[in-house]
This record gives C-alpha cells, sequence and structure tokens, in this order.
C-alpha cells in the first residue's frame, strides 16, 4: 500500500514547510523528516510532512513590536462577539452548543443587538434581487457560489437609496436583507417568500427531497457555527472597511474578496473531492496523500491552530448528517480519513470537514459548503461591522516600517 500513496517531492515539501529546500535537506540530515530515493530525485510521505509541520508550529509571540515570524498577531482587537475557551466556541458568552437548535435568524438578531428577547425582522426579498438575478444570468458558465454572492451584494447596494445611511439600524437592515436574498441567488429553484434562510439554502442548492426536514435543520446548525470564529481574515477585512466607515454592503464585499480564498473560505471544496474518493473506493490513505500533493496546503477538512483538538464546529454539525440522504457512505468515509489523519499527523477534523460531509450526503454541488460559510458568516461580518463602527474611525489603518535598502 506503502509503494501506491502519492508523494511530495523536495519543492512541495518546502512549499509546505515554508522553508527552502536546502533547509529540507538539512530536516533529512537530522533524522526530523524521512525521504525515499528514486530516479526521480528524493521524495516525502505527505501525512509526514503534515506531522512535522504541526510540531512545528508555535504559539505566536510578538516582541519589541514586530510580528512573530509566521505573521501572527500583527495586532490584538477587542472583541464581545465570539471568543474561544478550552477548545470550545462560545458567542457573547453562551456556549455554541446552546444556540445551535435556534433559528438562524434569531441567532443573528442577537448577535447584531447584542441582547436576548429582541425579535427577528427580516424582509421577505430584498428589492434589488430581480435586478441581481438578471445580472447574475449574464455570469460565465465557469462562475462558482461564491461570484453569485459577491455579485448579489454589489447588485443590492447599489439598489439600496438608504446604503449610505450611517445608522446601526440601517446595518441591522442591511444583513437581515443579504441573510434573505443571498440563498435566492444560488439556484433557479422557486423559493417561498416566508422561507427561513436554512430552508431557502436547502431549497436552493439541491438537497435531496428525502431529506427536507433534516437537511434544513442540518442547514441551520451550519449557518449559526460558522456565524462568528474570532477574528479570520474575512472578518478583519470587514472591520477595516467599517473603520473607513465603508456601508454595509461595501464591508461584506470587502469580506468576501478575502473569504474566497483557499486558505479560508473554499477549503471545503478539497475536503469534499477527498471524501468523494473514498466514496467511490479508494483508500483513505491514497485519498489523502493525494489531497495533500495535489492542493499543497495541508490536509483539507483537518486541523486548526486555535483548538487543541477537534474543532468543536465539526463536533456539533457531523452528527446531524447522519440524517440526510447519502449519509452512511459519505460518514464511513470521514471516519475512515479521520483514523488515517489522526493516527499518522496527529491532526483533528474542523468545520471544513464537516460542511464537505454536509454537501456530499445531501448531492448539492462541490462548492455549496463554501456558499453556506458564507452566508452563515455574513451574521457575523454585520456583527463586526456594528461594533467597528463605535469605535474611532480608520483605527485599523497600520503605519508601514520600510525595510527596504
Amino acid at each position: 500500500m506503502g509503494d501506491a500513496l502519492p508523494r511530495l517531492t523536495v519543492a512541495q515539501t518546502a512549499a509546505r514547510l515554508g522553508v527552502k529546500a536546502e533547509t529540507v535537506y538539512a530536516y533529512v540530515s537530522r533524522g526530523m523528516l524521512a525521504r525515499e530515493r528514486g530516479s526521480d530525485g528524493s521524495t516525502f510521505d505527505p501525512l509526514e510532512v503534515e506531522a512535522f509541520a504541526r510540531s512545528r508550529r508555535r504559539t505566536p509571540s510578538v516582541h519589541h513590536g514586530r510580528a512573530a515570524t509566521d505573521g501572527r498577531p500583527l495586532m490584538v482587537l477587542e472583541t464581545d462577539i465570539a471568543n474561544i475557551e478550552d477548545d470550545e466556541l462560545f458567542y457573547r458568552g453562551t456556549p455554541l452548543a446552546e444556540l445551535v437548535a435556534a433559528p438562524f435568524e434569531a441567532v443573528a438578531t442577537w448577535l447584531w443587538h447584542g441582547e436576548f428577547g429582541v425579535d427577528p425582522v427580516f424582509p421577505r426579498v430584498p428589492d434589488g434581487m430581480p435586478t441581481a438575478m438578471d445580472v447574475i444570468a449574464l455570469l460565465p458558465p465557469q462562475a462558482n457560489s461564491i461570484d453569485r454572492l459577491r455579485t448579489t451584494v454589489n447588485v443590492l447596494g447599489a439598489e439600496d437609496p438608504t446604503r449610505h445611511d450611517p445608522s446601526v439600524e440601517q446595518l441591522r437592515r442591511v444583513g437581515a436583507g443579504l441573510l434573505t436574498g443571498l440563498p435566492r441567488a444560488l439556484g433557479d429553484t422557486e423559493i417561498s417568500p416566508d422561507a427561513s434562510v436554512a430552508a431557502s439554502l436547502w431549497s436552493a442548492l439541491g438537497g435531496v427531497a428525502e431529506s427536507d426536514s433534516a437537511g434544513a435543520r442540518a442547514v441551520n446548525a451550519a449557518l449559526v457555527v460558522t456565524a462568528d470564529h474570532d477574528l479570520a481574515v474575512s472578518t478583519f477585512a470587514a472591520r477595516i472597511a467599517a473603520s473607513a466607515r465603508a456601508d454595509g454592503y461595501s464591508a461584506v464585499s470587502a469580506a468576501l474578496g478575502v473569504f474566497d480564498s483557499p486558505l479560508h473560505g473554499t477549503a471545503s471544496l478539497r475536503a469534499v473531492r477527498m471524501i468523494s474518493d473514498v466514496v467511490s473506493g479508494a483508500a483513505p490513505e491514497v485519498a489523502v496523500s493525494g489531497a495533500v500533493r495535489e492542493g499543497g496546503r495541508g490536509v483539507p477538512g483537518f486541523g486548526q491552530p486555535l483548538y487543541a483538538k477537534a474543532d468543536p464546529r465539526a463536533e456539533i454539525l457531523l452528527p446531524m448528517v447522519e440524517q440526510l440522504g447519502d449519509a452512511r457512505p459519505v460518514l464511513d468515509a470521514v471516519r475512515a480519513i479521520s483514523d488515517v489523519v489522526g493516527r499518522r499527523a496527529r491532526l483533528f477534523p474542523n468545520i471544513d470537514l464537516a460542511l464537505a460531509a454536509l454537501v456530499r450526503a445531501a448531492r448539492m454541488t462541490d462548492d455549496a459548503g463554501s456558499a453556506i460559510f458564507a452566508i452563515g458568516r455574513t451574521a457575523g461580518w454585520i456583527a463586526h461591522v456594528i461594533a467597528e463602527y463605535g469605535e474611532q474611525p480608520l483605527r485599523l489603518r497600520p503605519r508601514g516600517r520600510f525595510s527596504g535598502a
């Protein structure tokens, strides 16, 4: 079996570890990495490289005003929206596990107001959606779900005569309008104007009919668990835009631009393909090694530096996938992959693996997990924009330290 595993070249190993090829050879000479020599040169076991990468990871620190060598943290910002303690995620001090059964609209409203008891008020359908759908129809065939969402945000902003109203109430209206409208941009299915955000997404993304009720519950849970997660790069982009007093649509558009990246919002796409390979009969070792070799960015769906073990969002969402149409082979594949990755690379499942399992079991398109993630996180982006509006304008404009000759 070992001979059949896709392996990493020296260049791929160096890129994964963020070092020069000479450094990789130094690791080999010190007995820190094993290699195999062949007619094409030295190759490395992808999972051993992942385990080594994890062992080299250190808690970031800042000294004398400079960031650690891995670039984190560039700065520390106070936030009362989400926090992580003892491998548990909290929204405004409430454990995520206690919120996951609540309607996503109620959780979003709570994040925006900062208090319980405020009734969610969501529009039926934003006035600009017909125009947005006309523009989406002009996108090229290769346009993905995030392209459709970004287009919709920009069109809805252009169509909203009150977009530049700087009030917090306007930001809440923008958030509610986006959460209602964005699911409708993802498909051609007729959606009831009274449908919840989760039910709208389930219909738009083509969830299997026999699992409608369970599917909508799973999507609702996915929306809730992805709403916020510390200051992720897309959230920071939204706050930077808000620091310059961008309107709500522009701030969400800025966040989506950062979100649409393989190391953040679209990471579940590779995980879907890896799961599909195992479901189709590939050995989990081969599927995992192939995914690492192809992507060059670690094992898709595994590892979260903010948690010592499993991502609690994945632990909440994965059990809900069991009720969906193709759940058994998908979850069998997830367990097999998790066993291999946990044993050989010492990595635990993250939210991207759970989203991949959800969309694969529901027979949605491969990038549906990214769309669900983006719409869930929109609630958090708006909460952060509201918070940033309460701070000094342009406080997030850093100064550069010239390092040239």
